[in-house]
Formats: C-alpha cells, structure tokens, sequence
C-alpha cells in the first residue's frame, strides 16, 4: 500500500529515507486530510504515503462563514491537516482553526497542523511601540483550537519555534533546491542573502553547496515591501549568483538584488526560495530579465483559480517550480512512526 514511499525526487545525500514500513493500514490509524489552500500539495503527499485523502465536507454559508464536516470516524486516529495559510490568508487561517476543532471533537487521538506555509510570520517582534507580535497570536489560535503538535516549513524566523506550547516539527525546503541546483553542476557559484536578516539562511545553504562562498547584500529597508539596495559585501564578479530568501512576496527585494549583482558583474543570476507568495507586481518584475532562473517550490498553489501554472509558465519561463510532498511526506510518516526527523537533513 505504500509503494510510493522511497521514490522521492531528492538525493539520498540530502533526504535520508528510511526503508518503506511494512503498510498503512486501519490499524495504524493514520489519516490524511486537506483544506482548500492547496489540494494538488495534499494529493501528491498523500500518494507518496500510499493512502487517500480522507473525505470531508466544506462550504459556505450565505454571509460567507466557513463549515467543515469530517465524514468518516476519526476517534482515537492520528489525524494530520493540510493546510498553508496563503493567499486569502485570513479564510485559509480559519478554514485550518475550523478543521482542527471538528477533529478535536470528534475525539480524534492525536491533531498534526501541516502548515507548509505559516502565514502572518513576518511580525515576530515588536519594531515599533503598539504593534502586534501575529507570529505568535497565529501560534496561540492554533493552539487553543485544539491541535497537538505542528509541522511547518521553513518559518520567516526560526524563534516562531518557540511561541508555541505544543511540539513543533520544523523542516526545509532547502534540500529540494539544492538537488535541483546540484544537478545543474555549476563551476563558480556564489550564494547571496539579499538582505543581513538571511545570512544564516544563505550560510547553511552555501556550506551544504560544496562549500560556496558568501556574499550579503546590505539593505535598508524604507517601509514594508519597499527596499533600498546600497551595496554588496563579497565577490560575486563573473560567477554564478545563487539569491536564496525563505519567501518572494512582492520581489522587490530580491529584483533590486539582482540588479546590483548584474552591475558587480555578475555573470548569472539565480533566484532561490521556498514559498513562491508572488503578490503582485512580483511576476512582472521577476520575468523582466534579470535571472535566468526563478526556483520555487509548491508549498503555495502558484496559479490562481483563473490562470494555470502552464499559463504562467508560457508568461513567464524562467519560473521552475519544484515538488516539496516527498519531504513533507516523509516527515509526517516519521511523526507518526516516532522516528527521527532531524536526521532527513544531516
């Protein structure tokens, strides 16, 4: 039943996969269930898994407030909810509350919030007088609506970790990228932080790609979602560059970076990021010319309801969009078989 387990696309060097189990089966009480953030995402875990999405109902009423029916018996199974808070994030957010009370409620044994995209992180700490800390408020509403443990992908800051009360898996991206760059055998490679915030993002990624040196471009940043480039600290002259950010939102951020990496003289430019936001006018600033490459991956839908991602894709090729339900996948079999998971990235 689960033989797409061990068929993921990320290299043993960088995804360590332990041998399939014997079966999922009713005794294992492990079930799989998805919001309607991103369905295609949940589809493909849940086959890596050998199993089915669980059935469930899901409307609105006429005022626009959300129901959730789960519709099969769930008492005593260990249920796992997939759901990224993206784009409309307050109606995913809720639609993810929603699930995890009609789980508690029906006396499941254990609730997992799989939350590939943890929304409102940006605001970790206070940077001004009177304003909310939401990382942490998103962090207490998942709490008291009843889930028992979280797993989430890379987190805007990994001090998240600890504005929770429950268990928190934190994985990464990383790997999926870096197969997917390793495999493109560049010869003279630069890793750049598009700001100092992501030094020790862009450290981590450097050291696991052979080694490569370092470069930070040094920002300052004006209002949000605005950003003033001033300089590069590090030698980027005739290599490769490889930005790499947890999120591209609005990419102004990482468009002005690559402008200046092109007047240091850099040779190519590459885009790197887990969650592809991509708020407008990102496409249009990304497809401008300015890398060579956009790589993401799908922990966010990408296309929009009106356009497909092979639409967007004739709009704008530079884009590649790489598949993170292996990984998730994993992860959530080795929860639930109390197996390490720290040891997938080591």
């Amino acid at each position: 039943m689960n033989a797409h387990r061990g068929s993921a696309v990320l290299s043993s060097a960088t995804l360590k996969v332990q041998p399939a189990p014997t079966g999922l089966n009713e005794n294992n009480r492990l079930r799989l269930f998805s919001g309607s953030a991103n369905l295609p995402l949940s589809q493909e875990v849940a086959r890596y898994l050998g199993m089915d999405l669980g059935p469930m109902i899901r409307k609105r009423f006429a005022d626009g407030e959300l129901y959730v029916q789960i519709q099969e018996s769930i008492r005593g199974c260990d249920v796992y909810l997939i759901q990224p808070c993206c784009n409309p994030v307050n109606d995913n957010l809720m639609e993810l509350l929603i699930m995890v009370d009609a789980c508690r409620r029906a006396s499941a044994r254990q609730v997992t919030a799989v939350i590939p995209y943890y929304g409102y992180a940006r605001a970790d700490r206070k940077t001004a007088g009177r304003e909310s800390i939401t990382a942490k408020l998103i962090a207490n509403l998942i709490t008291k609506a009843g889930a028992n443990r979280v797993l989430a992908m890379d987190l805007h800051s990994a001090q998240i970790q600890g504005y929770f009360d429950i268990p928190l898996d934190h994985v990464y991206g990383s790997p999926v990228l870096l197969d997917y760059l390793t495999s493109k055998k560049f010869e003279d490679i630069v890793v750049v932080s598009p700001d100092t915030g992501g030094v020790a993002r862009a450290r981590a990624f450097a050291k696991k790609l052979n080694d490569a040196p370092l470069a930070i471009i040094d920002k300052r940043r004006q209002a949000h979602n605005v950003a003033e480039v001033l300089n590069i600290i590090g030698d980027v002259k005739g290599k490769t560059a490889v930005l790499v950010d947890d999120m591209i939102d609005t990419a102004g951020t990482i468009t002005e970076g690559a402008k200046l990496l092109r007047q240091e003289g850099a040779r190519q430019v590459y885009a790197c990021a887990t969650h592809a936001v991509f708020s407008p006018p990102a496409i249009e600033r990304l497809s401008s010319g300015l890398f060579e490459e956009v790589i993401v991956t799908n922990t966010i839908p990408i296309a929009g309801s009106d356009t497909s991602l092979d639409v967007l894709r004739k709009r704008f090729p530079q884009l590649v969009v790489l598949s993170v339900a292996n990984l998730l996948g994993e992860t959530i079999w080795r929860i639930h078989d109390d197996s390490s998971v720290s040891s997938m990235f080591r």
